[in-house]
């Protein structure tokens, strides 16, 4: 199952809580967020369960692709 995700107008540590409480869920996921840190928390999260990770910028916001492997 697959899920995307908008966690635009969140601060860190809420859009890297709710990527951890999806993932629990879901084999692939999507989300958008507007925050750097909020960026980097939750790539550097993924990378740290192995899972690969896609990640564009679209004006002031990032999407970011979350796969399981």
């Amino acid at each position: 199952m697959d899920e995307i995700l908008d966690l635009r107008g969140l601060s860190c540590p809420i859009p890297l809580i709710k990527t951890r409480d999806a993932l629990g869920k879901v084999d692939n996921l999507t989300l958008v967020v507007d925050e750097p840190t909020a960026r980097e928390n939750i790539l550097k999260f993924a990378k740290s369960q192995k899972y690969r990770t896609e990640c564009t910028s679209t004006g002031c916001d990032y999407q970011i692709s979350i796969f399981k492997k």
